[in-house]
């Protein structure tokens, strides 16, 4: 009899250790943002968040250059918003925090880890947005300078409009000077080059680009090899264009992940 209840008492107490640790929460964190003109459910990341919910609790953040905002606020931000998604995630406990995004997404997570630097890797997916390349259109760059005169003159609140680009396709957008200015500053924050360039820390870095990608070649690889070394960073080419690029990455990225973790 005795025996029967230590066993049923061991059996008990097995069965509280696994709901307690059921309901810890997860120790993988990711702050994931969309595109230019998309939004946080965006069709383009579901298959990564997907694949990674088992392992990792999701932020989907809108981020200023959604379809609906359209840069509404600056550059400074839409990094304030990462940067609050992040402590968030601290603060409940998450052990491993990762930034990262698809096109413009990808774009934030570089100028995140550039300008404030505190998570613990960087997954950018099809990077996306090259305001140094945009510059080079006689029309963008009527607007930009535009703007960039308003800012410096004090004016930075004065509305400005311009023909944004997006894979070949046009947007009219009409911002501030400061917004616009802080986005398409050929030199600024946008500059993947230059934030890569800039990152504080060396932290693994998962960077997946589609062969068919516009960014795919010289382009991609020189933006990577500005980062810090990390022995645990991952420079993944795959059969895809700029949309699908997640998608076709994502078992690799799961992968990497649960590596990274421990899992």
């Amino acid at each position: 009899m005795r025996r029967w209840l230590l066993r049923l008492g061991l059996v008990a107490m097995g069965t509280w250790a696994c709901a307690a640790a059921e309901a810890q929460p997860l120790s993988c964190g990711v702050v994931l943002m969309h595109g230019k003109w998309g939004m946080p459910q965006s069709p383009f990341l579901k298959p990564v968040v997907q694949k990674l919910e088992p392992h990792c609790q999701f932020k989907l953040l809108e981020m200023p250059w959604s379809r609906q905002r359209l840069y509404d606020l600056p550059y400074a931000d839409a990094l304030g918003q990462i940067r609050d998604a992040v402590a968030e995630f601290r603060k409940a406990g998450v052990l491993w925090v990762a930034v990262g995004g698809q096109s413009f997404g990808a774009n934030a997570s570089l100028a995140y880890m550039a300008q404030v630097g505190d998570a613990d890797a960087i997954l950018p997916l099809a990077p996306g947005h090259a305001p140094e390349f945009f510059y080079q259109l006689p029309d963008v760059r009527r607007s930009v300078d535009a703007a960039r005169k308003l800012v410096d003159s004090g004016q930075g609140d004065t509305l400005v409009e311009m023909s944004d680009v997006n894979q070949g396709q046009r947007r009219p957008v009409k911002t501030s000077a400061n917004a616009l200015w802080s986005y398409f500053n050929p030199q600024g924050w946008g500059n993947m080059g230059l934030s890569a360039g800039a990152v504080r820390k060396a932290v693994p870095v998962f960077w997946a680009i589609g062969t068919l990608d516009p960014l795919h070649g010289a382009g991609s690889t020189e933006i990577y090899q500005k980062l810090p070394a990390h022995s645990d960073s991952r420079y993944l080419v795959v059969r895809a264009n700029h949309a699908n690029t997640p998608e076709v990455a994502a078992d690799e990225l799961l992968d990497w992940v649960k590596a990274r973790i421990g899992r």
